[in-house]
């Protein structure tokens, strides 16, 4: 996800300079439509077979995992948010992003 335009900046003032810098901090936040459904479903199964995701003591499927994760991007329980440093998507919980936020 990279953007070939990212080397092109405005001159800009300190105050935008600081914008920026907490922005990158904190993440864009995307919605699951700005993706495309390939790029979504890649997200979605990267992020359900992370080492260290836990689901308990009972196994599930693939597809059991990935739906959960489309349920909680639909009902805004979890979230899309790119790292502009990183230039990297991920999904994290809503609560967490918003907490993030605050800082």
């Amino acid at each position: 996800m990279t953007n070939e335009h990212s080397d092109r900046r405005a001159p800009s003032d300190p105050a935008s300079d600081s914008d920026e810098s907490a922005s990158a901090q904190r993440g864009i936040e995307l919605s699951p439509e700005a993706l495309s459904p390939e790029a979504l479903r890649g997200l979605v199964e990267e992020f359900v077979s992370r080492e260290g995701t836990d689901y308990g003591h009972v196994d599930r499927s693939l597809e059991s995992k990935v739906a959960d994760v489309y349920r909680q991007l639909e009902t805004g329980e979890a979230t899309i948010v790119f790292d502009l440093d990183s230039e990297s998507a991920s999904i994290v919980s809503a609560r967490d992003f918003e907490a993030r936020r605050d800082r």
